[in-house]
């Protein structure tokens, strides 16, 4: 009874946030426009594994193997560390969308926003525009600029500022127009805030975004507390029936990709690696275990321990899937939603698993994570040596982990599978009789 009432008031008060944050469309945004730019991280990403090949140094003589890094180092300088003009221009086309306005110009308008209020200079030369400033530096001031000049354009369209052309114009030539003014009106709103940033102590924009609000969300971020939180919330969501990644991720993957790309140009220069912390760290060594909740081991320990019709055919259907971390077979079937026998596991699994890996990572067990974005659908073992810059203690580490959340699932699995097996019993003995 008292845990009924427990769970109750969990459900009462977590519901209407989860609710709340999922439906928000300014976290939507920013979650669809990380997506729009994920097929164009992932294609740099493959490159930079394909440029750091073990063994390629041995084989091929020194000023081969820089040449061959040079030949490849376009793919992910025009994708991975200008990321965040990809994560702009999502952002921007999915919030107008949102709105029922002309997407795309949603998109231009908040990367020309963004550049207007970007530093073009480079070393003393003028009209350059640093490519740090595309990337991690420029992620949290894209992201505000990407929503703000969105809201100003969409603001202009609403008081009807446009041009309206005549009814024989061609379509395309009658939409530009018609975007015309909102554009200038909202570029126009930024190149003044450009002017009086230049007489602050700040100087530019970027430099207060980075020093008011990222430097220290960053460092929030990259601490193993932050990130606990962020992996007990996954968790919770989910049990209630509410995609936790979806939920979590739209907060924080902005802090975790800053931090991946810092990683990523560190690893790229052959410098040592800042972060622990970093977006490959969730994805590969948590979710890329099975999915949410590492179930890849749970389906392990059903095909060793299980004995009910159940729990076997559950396994039989979510073993494949489960591999490429795809686990709604086990999350329904299961079930892990609303399960109280298996909340525990679920919700400390995870958060064991995040203190292992965070542990051997800042010993050196481990290498900490390169700044590769490997596909969320890449199966256990191959993603840990991938991510970690293609280093075997990654897959060593991924294996220990599954073991690790084997055992402190086993106890509640045998739980769980001896009701099934004896209400399966029962249900035959009924029938017999």
């Amino acid at each position: 009874m008292e845990n009924s009432k427990f769970m109750q008031m969990l459900e009462n008060i977590l519901l209407p946030i989860a609710d709340k944050l999922n439906n928000n469309r300014y976290l939507s945004a920013l979650r669809d426009g990380f997506m729009v730019a994920l097929p164009l991280i992932i294609f740099g990403s493959i490159f930079v594994v394909i440029a750091n090949f073990p063994f390629l140094d041995s084989v091929m003589s020194e000023n081969a193997f820089a040449r061959y890094q040079e030949a490849l180092g376009p793919a992910s300088a025009s994708t991975l560390s200008i990321m965040g003009l990809f994560v702009i221009i999502g952002i921007g086309y999915k919030l107008i969308e949102h709105y029922k306005g002309e997407a795309i110009y949603g998109g231009v308008v908040a990367v020309a926003a963004f550049i207007i209020l970007t530093p073009q200079v480079l070393e003393g030369v003028a009209g350059v525009i640093p490519a740090s400033a595309l990337g991690a530096q420029g992620m949290f001031l894209g992201i505000f600029t990407a929503f703000i000049s969105a809201e100003l354009y969409r603001f202009f369209v609403q008081k009807n500022w446009m041009i309206k052309m005549p009814a024989g114009v061609p379509g395309a030539v009658s939409k530009s127009f018609s975007a015309l003014l909102p554009i200038a009106f909202t570029l126009s709103v930024f190149l003044l805030v450009r002017i009086l940033m230049s007489f602050t102590p700040f100087e530019t924009v970027q430099n207060f975004i980075y020093t008011v609000v990222q430097e220290p969300l960053t460092q929030l971020g990259s601490g193993l507390p932050a990130t606990i939180i962020a992996v007990l919330l996954i968790q919770v969501f989910w049990f209630f029936g509410l995609h936790g990644q979806i939920i979590v991720n739209s907060v924080f993957d902005p802090i975790w990709y800053s931090l991946n790309e810092q990683n990523l140009s560190a690893f790229q220069a052959g410098a040592e690696l800042p972060n622990i912390i970093t977006k490959q760290f969730i994805d590969s060594f948590l979710v890329g275990m099975g999915g949410s909740g590492m179930t890849l081991a749970v389906i392990i320990l059903i095909i060793l321990i299980g004995r009910s019709r159940q729990l076997k055919e559950i396994g039989k259907l979510g073993g494949p899937p489960g591999v490429f971390n795809v686990n709604e077979p086990i999350i329904f079937g299961l079930p892990i939603i609303m399960n109280p026998l298996v909340l525990i596991p679920w919700l400390i699994a995870p958060v064991v698993v995040t203190v292992i890996t965070y542990v051997s990572m800042s010993t050196g067990l481990v290498p900490k994570p390169a700044g590769i974005i490997v596909p969320w659908t890449t199966p256990p073992l191959l993603s840990g040596f991938l991510a970690t810059g293609n280093a075997w203690q990654g897959a060593v580490l991924q294996a220990f982990n599954l073991f690790v959340v084997m055992i402190i699932w086993w106890p509640f699995l045998k739980i769980l599978d001896k009701n099934y097996y004896e209400t399966e019993k029962s249900g035959e003995e009924t029938k017999a009789s």
